[in-house]
């Protein structure tokens, strides 16, 4: 916690507090859309894995032959239109994570900060009904949603509220989740949510970096938790010669670039390793020039949840009420 933002803290909470009071008794109205939203969201500031869900709950509806698409903010853009995501296109127009869930999912992707916009623009290029995924919308409440998962990293229980910490909300408002995440390796932390009376069903997910092998490697990324990246490569029996943490969805200058050549030649590395993200905000150009010294390998989050078939037969339930009505 960074104690001199400390004094903020109480304020803040005074403001999270107004705003959820507002919407759960109704003084405050949120939008609807035609299509059932299933919003994925986290209660800290970044680094908890919701795309990755966002991309398997996509793969898994797809395969359903349920129509879906995502709806993100895209947190780093520099434009502000209401737009469907080119896959083809660049991280600085629709933001790194709406990117990467355009290509790896390939599913319809749609951002804005108005959600709401970007769900209308949706239904109005689809030609049937479907499943609108909110990406990063627990904290978005100006968007009703059918379901709200929330996944849940270890720390939030120790942390503390913006700005001196990093939740966006305290755990308790886990309340109103109707399912959590927990990672596999910390599924003993349901024992913990039921102490504090939150009784919403938990998820557990699977995760696997697949990346191929590597001698000495330099490893870098721009993202929330850094030293997860690096201790997972670690043990999985890649050999890191040197490592480079960048801030969270940092664009890639050439500065960074030359930083990363001269750290491989200091180290006497073999490759690059990095993150999906952080390759999805890397140019063509840039990521030619590293593979001009040394191979650029893409470490790729692979997530899998238990009961998948139960998962999915509430997920699809929403789209067969749609359909009914």
């Amino acid at each position: 916690m960074i104690r001199p933002l400390a004094i903020l803290t109480p304020l803040y909470a005074i403001a999270v507090s107004a705003k959820n009071a507002a919407y759960n008794c109704g003084w405050a109205k949120p939008h609807q859309l035609s299509w059932p939203v299933v919003s994925i969201g986290n209660l800290s500031v970044g680094g908890s894995g919701k795309t990755p869900l966002v991309i398997r709950l996509a793969q898994l509806l797809a395969a359903e032959d349920v129509p879906v698409d995502a709806l993100s903010r895209g947190y780093g853009r520099s434009g502000s239109a209401v737009e469907r995501v080119d896959p083809d296109g660049d991280a600085s127009r629709y933001g790194d994570e709406p990117l990467l869930i355009a290509r790896t999912a390939q599913v319809p992707v749609y951002v804005g900060a108005n959600r709401y916009e970007a769900g209308l623009l949706a239904e109005r290029n689809a030609a049937g009904s479907g499943i609108h995924l909110l990406d990063d919308g627990f904290q978005h409440r100006r968007l009703t949603r059918a379901l709200d998962i929330v996944v849940v990293h270890a720390s939030d229980f120790s942390e503390g509220l913006l700005p001196a910490g990093r939740l966006r909300e305290p755990v308790i408002s886990l309340r109103r989740a109707s399912a959590i995440v927990l990672r596999a390796e910390d599924s003993n932390l349901e024992a913990e949510l039921r102490r504090r009376g939150i009784s919403a069903p938990v998820w557990i997910q699977h995760r696997r970096l697949a990346v191929e092998s590597a001698a000495r490697a330099v490893a870098f990324c721009g993202i929330a938790r850094p030293d997860e990246f690096f201790a997972v490569l670690r043990s999985q029996n890649v050999d890191l010669a040197a490592t480079l943490a960048l801030r969270d969805h940092q664009a890639y200058s050439a500065a960074e670039i030359d930083r990363l050549a001269a750290l491989l030649r200091r180290h006497n590395a073999d490759c690059f390793i990095t993150t999906e993200k952080d390759a999805t905000r890397m140019t063509c150009e840039q990521q030619a020039r590293l593979e001009a010294i040394a191979p650029l390998r893409v470490a790729r989050l692979e997530i899998r949840l238990e009961n998948e078939s139960a998962i999915m037969r509430q997920l699809t339930g929403l789209f067969v009420r749609k359909l009914s009505k």
